[in-house]
């Protein structure tokens, strides 16, 4: 006799657990502290199983019966629904524990670190982290929505840094995406924000077009009083056409100055691989100069 909600209210518990049957493999199982359990039974082949539905009250006599329908509907094209609903629960456990903090720095290690991208472009990643951290750090990547990563990204806007707002959000979608081919989320949510964020407007800064006035650079440079290495790092400069960093961390294992030529190793080079710069005879003559100064024993001043 299947059961009504008037007969489930009624049911007593007993010194054992015991079971009282609904229809079509449904039914309720009573336990000595009066729970009140739906299970639906079921067949694959010649083994039997059970399914667990849920609690009564919480869950009704309807949606008990309708979890069965779709229950059976699952056995009936070959699937197996107590299998499945254990897959689901271990998967939303491993997603609720997929932050987009812990998959930025996974990222960041895996793609970055291990790839031997330069230290300036680590840490980097990891100060655009920093600026999404305190709103979506702690959120789980596959439920973060667009405006939730628009939030932090207009925060910096607003205080006029619009060049670190757009750059953020570059990095956020290469996490996300990260994300994605790691089966972490479905989709890269800031792929929406395209468009809402201010152009930063470029910055031109101060060139030198005339060969007098180069002229006059280079003599002041000369004249310059400051310190030693930095007229040094000055006077080098534009016979090596490499970036300040580069230069600043010039060592002199990297020098053979009898061969004229310094080779930046392709750890320190932004397309990593290693950098051959011929040297003229004035920086032959620079760095000789230089090798005499007591604070030149490695050159990264």
């Amino acid at each position: 006799m299947p059961l009504t909600e008037t007969r489930l209210r009624a049911l007593k518990t007993k010194d054992k657990p015991y079971k009282v049957a609904d229809q079509r493999g449904l039914y309720i199982e009573v336990t000595p502290a009066g729970g009140k359990h739906w299970r639906f039974r079921y067949r694959l082949g010649k083994l039997e199983k059970k399914l667990v539905i849920g609690s009564y009250p919480e869950v009704s006599l309807k949606e008990a019966r309708d979890a069965t329908y779709e229950a059976r509907q699952t056995v009936a094209s070959g699937g197996d629904p107590a299998f499945d609903k254990r897959k689901k629960k271990i998967r939303e456990e491993f997603l609720s524990a997929q932050t987009f903090e812990a998959v930025a720095r996974e990222y960041i290690e895996q793609m970055m670190v291990q790839n031997g991208r330069a230290e300036g472009t680590i840490i980097k990643a990891n100060y655009f982290l920093d600026q999404l951290a305190p709103a979506i750090g702690n959120r789980p990547i596959h439920e973060i929505e667009p405006f939730e990563v628009l939030a932090p990204l207009k925060r910096l806007e607003a205080s006029g840094k619009h060049e670190t707002a757009k750059k953020t959000r570059s990095f956020a979608g290469r996490v996300f995406r990260y994300g994605v081919a790691t089966t972490r989320c479905k989709s890269d949510p800031t792929s929406m924000l395209k468009g809402a964020l201010i152009t930063p407007r470029a910055t031109h800064y101060a060139a030198i077009l005339e060969t007098r006035e180069l002229g006059g650079l280079l003599r002041a440079i000369d004249d310059y009083t400051g310190h030693l290495i930095t007229r040094f790092a000055l006077q080098i400069a534009p016979h090596v056409f490499v970036r300040p960093g580069e230069l600043r961390h010039a060592e002199w294992r990297e020098i053979d100055l009898v061969d004229r030529v310094w080779k930046i190793p392709a750890g320190k080079m932004k397309a990593r691989r290693t950098h051959a710069v011929p040297l003229s005879t004035q920086v032959i003559v620079y760095l000789t100069d230089l090798a005499e100064c007591p604070s030149s024993d490695n050159l990264r001043h």
